[in-house]
């Protein structure tokens, strides 16, 4: 069974099950399956799940809903992160 999303362990076939209850985009795949959820949010496993989904439904992948960025409301300093 291969791993789609390291970070937050989702396999192949977790993804495929949703695409073929009707989820066709990235958000809502994220959302129910947590894939891109992880530490690198999205970075590594976004372009699989776009795949999946392609190879599931024959969508182009141009024609793939990507997730949606969502800057935070209110500014962070690095300087109050860094304090341990």
């Amino acid at each position: 069974m291969r791993i789609v999303c390291r970070c937050e362990d989702v396999n192949e076939e977790e993804i495929r099950t949703l695409v073929r209850e009707g989820y066709h985009s990235i958000d809502e795949i994220k959302r129910l399956a947590r894939a891109g959820m992880g530490y690198c949010q999205g970075r590594t496993c976004k372009r699989l799940v776009a795949q999946i989904i392609k190879e599931e439904t024959g969508a182009s992948l141009d024609k793939i809903e990507h997730p949606r960025v969502r800057p935070p409301i209110k500014p962070v300093s690095l300087k109050i992160l860094s304090r341990g």
